[in-house]
């Protein structure tokens, strides 16, 4: 930063200075700016601010949205990647309950505190969404955008149908603007090749879509639309739009007959990755009837044949799963998390005979000591059958609460002595014993170690899935 010394500096061309800004990061872009107000102006050349990731929320003070704003009055109109994420709130937060006779002492809603807090944290939350679309409903150079919102703050009970917004001011008036500015944004972009919309409160409408331009239409390249509403968010006639869709991501209950068969028409370019949400307790509001039968599958096969599939299942029972997970669905990846629904050595036994040349990751991830339910077989440890035939099998997840007929340390073992020629990463929770590091890694032909990384039992499996669904997708 020699240039940045001297009188010399302030006599550079614009076009140098922006190189150099080139080589420099964020922080030294910023420290390097103070040279003078021409540097200052170089600094917000649209060039070197192609890509924005925001974390928003989460209880944050008035100077961080003075900051926000500074940002996005910068930057807004011409960034061509935003990545928004909501920021969790610290502790529980819940929205007040509208019948104080049924206020229990040992409900965090019942404290007034607590409920002040969601108040502030879910109209900081508004005001910061509104400011950032606000900035960006015109830009026309925007190819991705992804958003998430689903955190501790929005997922209580009651609250994603809007019903509890009348208790933050303006809140049904500002959701109202918010999902207006994201249609303008839609109409007005001409390049948009990434769009992701995860959880964000109802921010995505059934007619969104119908409001993304011809341009866009045509240059989209992947698509994600999930969210807690009852209804579906992607309509048939949109779909046939985005002829060049070679990713999406939907809530299964929504991947119908009929959107498969539009998948796997001919006019289209293939598709590549496909991620289905599988939410039991929405189950009871979106039944799984009239959804992608084995002959869809085959016949998206027969035209999408590198076509790989990442489901997670939340808190579905064993009899839903096996009504999902078809012979001819290309299954990759799959995560099973539940606290209450339990999977049976059938289920895993079913799941690693029709996807055994397809599985590559496998979850089984929940804290409750009975999953899942292995008890039934008195042989042989389901487990390690699976990983045995699973032999494509390249990432492992089991919590260490799993029962069964072996320790985890033989079954571990055994899986690495005879399933592990190619697994990458076997995690458990728990403290690593030495001499089974010793054994397994001997068993694997290279060093191994647990990981401890307490992430991995989920407190939040929507941003897991959201998160993964993006690598999954981008890793095509």
């Amino acid at each position: 930063m020699a240039l940045c010394g001297g009188v010399g500096a302030m006599a550079l061309p614009s076009e140098l200075i922006v190189h150099i800004f080139s080589f420099l990061s964020d922080r030294d872009k910023l420290r390097a700016s103070a040279v003078c107000s021409r540097w200052r102006e170089c600094l917000f050349y649209p060039a070197l601010w192609t890509e924005l990731k925001l974390r928003i929320g989460g209880g944050s003070s008035s100077e961080e949205t003075l900051k926000l704003e500074f940002l996005m009055r910068k930057f807004g109109s011409f960034v061509r990647e935003l990545q928004l994420e909501l920021a969790p709130v610290e502790g529980y937060l819940s929205p007040l309950n509208s019948d104080p006779s049924s206020a229990r002492m040992d409900q965090p809603d019942s404290d007034p505190q607590l409920s002040e807090r969601w108040r502030d944290a879910m109209a900081t939350y508004l005001d910061q969404v509104l400011c950032v679309f606000s900035s960006i409903r015109n830009n026309r150079n925007l190819r991705k955008l992804s958003l998430y919102g689903d955190t501790c703050v929005l997922q209580q009970e009651g609250l994603l149908d809007r019903s509890n917004l009348h208790q933050i001011h303006q809140g049904d008036k500002k959701i109202n603007e918010i999902q207006q500015l994201f249609m303008e944004l839609l109409s007005h972009g001409r390049q948009l090749r990434w769009l992701s919309c995860s959880f964000m409160l109802g921010l995505v409408t059934p007619s969104s879509l119908a409001c993304l331009s011809n341009p866009s239409a045509e240059t989209l390249q992947h698509l994600s639309l999930l969210d807690h509403q009852l209804g579906p968010l992607i309509s048939p006639s949109e779909l046939d739009r985005l002829s060049n869709l070679n990713s999406l991501a939907v809530d299964f209950a929504d991947l119908t007959s009929e959107l498969c068969a539009l998948l796997a028409s001919p006019q289209r370019t293939p598709l590549h990755r496909l991620s289905l949400l599988l939410n039991g307790a929405a189950l009871e509001f979106k039944p799984l009837e009239g959804t992608a039968t084995e002959d869809d599958w085959k016949a998206l096969i027969r035209v999408s044949a590198n076509l790989r599939v990442y489901i997670m299942a939340l808190e579905v029972d064993s009899s839903e799963l096996l009504r999902v997970l078809k012979p001819s669905l290309p299954l990759e990846r799959l995560h099973l998390d539940s606290y209450s629904s339990l999977v049976t050595d059938g289920t895993l036994e079913l799941i690693s005979q029709q996807y055994n040349k397809t599985l590559t990751h496998f979850l089984l991830l929940r804290d409750d000591p009975d999953f899942p339910d292995l008890s039934v077989n008195r042989n042989e440890d389901p487990l390690v059958l699976f990983s045995w035939r699973c032999t494509q099998l390249a990432v492992l997840v089991i919590h260490d609460h799993t029962a069964g007929l072996l320790s985890t340390e033989n079954r571990f073992l055994l899986i690495a002595e005879f399933g592990g020629y190619n697994l990458r990463s076997v995690s458990i929770e728990g403290d690593p014993v030495h001499n089974l590091v010793k054994e397994v890694s001997l068993g694997l032909g290279r060093v191994w170690h647990p990981c401890l990384d307490s992430s991995l039992v989920l407190s939040e499996p929507t941003q897991h899935f959201h998160r993964e669904l993006h690598a999954f997708s981008v890793g095509m």
